[in-house]
């Protein structure tokens, strides 16, 4: 079993990438992540904030329309659009200051993206980390038992990083968890404008990387008032697990 791991620094965090192969070489494992770090770094000059040059700023600034953007630009707005449906309006990234930010679901969507463009190029088991959003593909092979395992995903304590609260094990699909993590408190609540309490921290299970960073992000907002958006049909098979923000209780979905 060849095995690559690569971190590297983009959209102001680090992305962490473990992937495996039996049939692919370590080389050409290198040559599918050097291409991820290019992707990744792609998506960063297209949809960053704070790159004057980028897609949303001009988006931000009004020196462009959607209709006058790039294929992906296009598809993240979309998408946008429909977690912002699912949430009843909880994720709404043009009622944030400065105008539309995707912030919170492009993650989510690049991550996949990456797992399954790693897939195509003949790895059998990744993961990838772009900070709390983790696209998932094949388990992880355990070399002592010699078979393959769900990969296990810890939830940590917002309050003390060194405490694991919950483990999810997932095969194949995403994580998003959404909290005061690495950013402190940052998620605007799109009905009010002012910070978001409805949650101290977010963790959404399923199968598209960018609905649950979406739905984590919008749970930050709602709390316990999101329950009612998992009886819809698109989000059936999606779990949650949600720390209260003012009570020492979480609750979960799924």
């Amino acid at each position: 079993m060849n095995h690559m791991r690569r971190q590297f620094p983009v959209w102001g965090t680090i992305v962490d990438v473990d992937c495996s192969s039996a049939i692919v070489s370590s080389e050409e494992l290198q040559i599918a992540l050097n291409e991820i770090v290019e992707f990744c770094r792609g998506v960063d000059e297209d949809f960053s904030t704070y790159i004057d040059s980028s897609w949303v700023t001009r988006l931000r600034r009004g020196k462009v329309e959607i209709e006058n953007c790039p294929e992906k630009v296009r598809e993240v707005w979309e998408l946008c659009l429909q977690a912002k449906y699912l949430s009843d309006d909880a994720f709404d990234p043009w009622a944030v200051e400065g105008g539309f930010d995707p912030s919170g679901l492009v993650k989510g969507w690049a991550a996949d993206i990456c797992a399954d463009k790693l897939i195509a190029a003949g790895a059998q088991h990744v993961q990838v980390n772009a900070a709390g959003d983790l696209a998932l593909r094949g388990g992880y092979f355990d070399t002592a038992a010699g078979e393959v395992k769900p990969w296990k995903i810890g939830v940590v304590n917002p309050d003390n990083k060194t405490e694991v609260l919950q483990v999810f094990e997932i095969t194949d699909g995403a994580i998003a968890t959404s909290g005061t993590y690495e950013r402190g408190a940052h998620i605007t609540d799109p009905y009010t404008g002012m910070i978001a309490i409805g949650a101290k921290s977010a963790t959404v299970v399923g199968a598209k990387g960018w609905l649950c960073d979406a739905l984590a992000t919008g749970l930050m907002v709602a709390g316990q008032d999101a329950a009612k958006w998992f009886g819809q049909p698109e989000l059936n098979n999606y779990k949650v697990w949600v720390i209260d923000r003012h009570e020492n209780s979480a609750w979960s979905l799924g």
